[in-house]
């Protein structure tokens, strides 16, 4: 096994830990909601008993401490309707109800606000925006989506944005002969290899991930590059057989290795079939998104 791999398997079977510094929590200015807002509290009840004991529970995945657990808890309960839109958000009776401080809760607002999940204006206060302005392209968003009731719709349009983008990037990445990457992705396939030897999903998992990522860097569009986050949310989430790399197996992995073979000889034609190949392992994926007709 390669240095690479060894590194990488054994940083996967590391709990993350440690809290995130709080910053500049008070730069940011909310605005109070008006007594007319405020006639009761937001429909926090009928959910987890628990989401009230944000210090409780772990962080959530993109965030620690209770910043980023407020932000998780706040953010699902908003994607799955339990928070409707146009709702009220009252900084105090936030964090009475869930046991943080002011300046945890004028953050987590301040980030859901860029997620397009709220707004907040002045004499208006902070409430929640509909899911047209909801930058559904975030990959928390994503996340939430993914398990919520949307999780259906959400699986689907991964898979079809991702049948777009990728095989795409896979004819592109073969005109860019870049050494470096080429060996990164090489190493990604032997980190996968490994690992599925060792029954390791999760070490599998993430070195997928950065195949794809990587493989959607190296296409030389900027604009692509920047979905590249997509990608690896769909990866993280997908939760059932979408595409061939959601779960560790052999033809996944032969597919992998047929894209890198492509890559390296520069045939951008065979790159673009093989990741057409990855993404219908499983012959479920034909039921969301058909197969291209051969012309």
């Amino acid at each position: 096994m390669s240095t690479l791999a060894h590194t990488m398997m054994t940083a996967a079977r590391s709990a993350d830990s440690g809290l995130a510094s709080p910053g500049e929590l008070d730069r940011y200015p909310f605005a109070e909601a008006p007594a007319v807002d405020r006639v009761g509290p937001p429909a926090w009840d009928g959910g987890d008993p628990e989401l009230g004991r944000v210090g409780r529970r772990a962080a959530g995945s993109r965030g620690r401490g209770l910043h980023g657990q407020l932000v998780q808890q706040l953010g699902q309960m908003i994607v799955s309707g339990d928070l409707g839109a146009d709702r009220p958000l009252v900084p105090e009776e936030i964090g009475q109800r869930f046991e943080v401080s002011r300046t945890v809760v004028r953050e987590s607002l301040r980030v859901l606000e860029a997620k397009g999940l709220v707004s907040a204006r002045p004499n208006v206060g902070t409430r929640v925006r509909p899911v047209s302005d909801w930058n559904l392209l975030d990959p928390d968003i994503i996340e939430w989506r993914a398990f919520g009731p949307q999780r259906d719709d959400q699986r689907r349009e991964l898979s079809e944005l991702r049948w777009t983008i990728e095989p795409l990037a896979a004819r592109l990445a073969a005109g860019h002969g870049r050494e470096d990457v080429q060996q990164r992705l090489a190493d990604m396939v032997e980190i996968m290899g490994h690992a599925m030897a060792q029954g390791d999903a999760l070490t599998f998992s993430r070195a997928d991930s950065e195949f794809h990522s990587l493989l959607i860097q190296v296409a030389g569009n900027r604009m692509l590059e920047h979905l590249s986050g997509i990608v690896s949310a769909a990866l993280q989430v997908s939760g059932g057989p979408v595409a061939g790399c959601d779960r560790p197996n052999e033809t996944s992995l032969a597919h992998h290795g047929r894209i890198c073979d492509a890559l390296a000889s520069g045939d951008g034609a065979a790159a673009e079939a093989a990741m057409r190949q990855l993404l219908t392992v499983h012959p479920e994926v034909e039921r969301v998104v058909p197969a291209p007709r051969e012309h």
